[in-house]
C-alpha cells in the first residue's frame, strides 16, 4: 500500500495491479462533434489485488463514468484503463468480473433462485453449479427465507441484496458495487459492509462507489476522491483521515500516582492529553474540506488544512 496522495512511491509488480487508468480521460460531444461535457480529466490511479478501493464524490464527479471506462461500456476520448492487464474495451475480461449497477435491472417476475440460476446460465456454469452457488450466495446475503418471493415483492434493500448475489454468481476476481448499501436499514447496511470485507478476506478485489462516507471509512483500504472531473486525493484512508500537526497521548491501566506524574510531565511541556500518535478526523470532514477547497481554487490539488484538526480537538 502507498502512503496518502503519493504518487512517485515504487510501482508493485504488474501482477498486483488488477486495474490501471493511464491519462484516462472522457469528454461527451454533441451531434456536431463539439466538446459538451468534460465528465473525467486525465486520470491516473491503480487499484491493487486484494484491496477494498473506494471512490468519492458528489453526483457529476465522474465516478459513474469512470465505472463504464473500466467496464468498457462506453470508450475513453484520450488515455487508457487496463483490467486485468487488457485494455478495458476486451469485453472477455468481463467475465472475471461481477458488477452492481446504481440500479439493479432485474427480471421482477423471477424469484431469487430463478434469478441467479439465469445469470449463472449466462457464464456457462452447469446446473449442479448453479444450485450450488445460488444456495450459498443467498444464504450469504440473507435472503434465505424469502428466495422463493417474485422480485416484484421485494423491498428496496432486498433487491440490493439479491443484486450483490448476481454481482458474485460468476466467483469473480474484481467487484465493482455501485452504492451497495443503499436502501438498507443500519442492520442491513452492516451485514453488507461485513460481506464486503469477507469478499477481500476471500482474496477479492472490490471496488466501491458510495455517498455514505461512513461506509467508505470502515471497510475501505484506500480512497480516491473525485470533484468535477478531477482527482483531488488519493491514498490509504488511515493516512487521509489522520491530523498532522496534533500530537495526542492517551494512556490506559494507569495507577492514579501514575497518571498524576504523567500529566504533571505533559502540563509542563505544554501538553493535556494522555494519548501519543496522531487524531482523527472523519472522511465526511475530509471531503467536504476537498469539495471546498476544490470550488475556491478550481484546477487546482485539494489543499489540506488544519480546520479539521481543529475540530477534532
Amino acid at each position: 500500500m502507498t502512503q496518502a496522495t503519493n504518487r512517485s512511491a515504487p510501482r508493485r509488480d504488474a501482477s498486483d495491479v488488477v486495474v490501471e487508468t493511464r491519462n484516462l480521460s472522457k469528454v461527451y460531444r454533441d451531434f456536431w462533434g463539439r466538446s459538451k461535457k468534460t465528465a473525467l480529466k486525465p486520470l491516473d490511479l491503480d487499484v491493487r489485488r486484494g484491496e477494498i478501493f473506494g471512490l468519492l464524490g458528489p453526483n457529476g464527479a465522474g465516478k459513474t463514468t469512470t465505472l463504464k471506462l473500466l467496464l468498457g461500456l462506453i470508450f475513453p476520448t484520450s488515455g487508457e484503463a487496463l483490467v486485468f492487464g487488457r485494455a478495458a474495451t476486451d469485453v472477455s475480461k468481463n467475465e472475471r468480473i461481477g458488477y452492481l449497477p446504481e440500479e439493479s435491472y432485474l427480471y421482477k417476475f423471477l424469484d431469487a433462485e430463478e434469478t441467479l440460476d439465469f445469470y449463472g446460465r449466462l457464464f456457462g456454469l452447469d446446473p449442479e453449479e448453479r444450485r450450488q452457488r445460488a444456495a450459498t450466495l443467498i444464504e450469504m446475503v440473507g435472503l434465505t427465507r424469502d428466495r422463493k418471493r417474485q422480485l416484484r415483492e421485494y423491498s428496496k434493500g432486498m433487491t440490493r441484496r439479491i443484486g450483490v448475489a448476481q454481482a458474485l454468481i460468476n466467483d469473480p476476481e474484481l467487484v465493482i458495487l455501485d452504492e451497495p448499501t443503499s436502501g438498507l436499514d443500519p442492520i442491513g447496511t452492516r451485514e453488507m459492509k461485513d460481506l464486503i470485507i469477507d469478499l477481500k478476506a476471500r482474496g477479492k478485489t472490490v471496488i466501491m462507489c458510495s455517498h455514505l462516507l461512513a461506509d467508505v471509512e470502515d471497510v475501505c483500504d484506500r480512497i480516491a476522491v473525485l470533484h468535477q472531473g478531477e482527482l483531488k486525493e488519493l491514498g490509504r484512508v488511515e493516512d487521509l483521515l489522520r491530523v498532522t500537526g496534533v500530537t495526542q497521548i492517551r494512556a490506559t491501566g494507569l495507577s492514579p500516582a501514575a497518571a498524576a506524574e504523567v500529566k504533571a510531565v505533559l502540563q509542563r511541556h505544554g501538553a493535556g492529553d494522555i494519548d501519543i500518535g496522531n487524531p482523527r478526523t472523519t472522511l465526511e470532514d475530509l471531503f467536504l474540506e476537498v469539495v471546498r477547497d476544490t470550488e475556491a481554487r478550481p484546477g487546482r490539488r485539494a489543499r489540506r488544512t488544519e480546520t479539521a484538526a481543529q475540530r477534532a480537538e
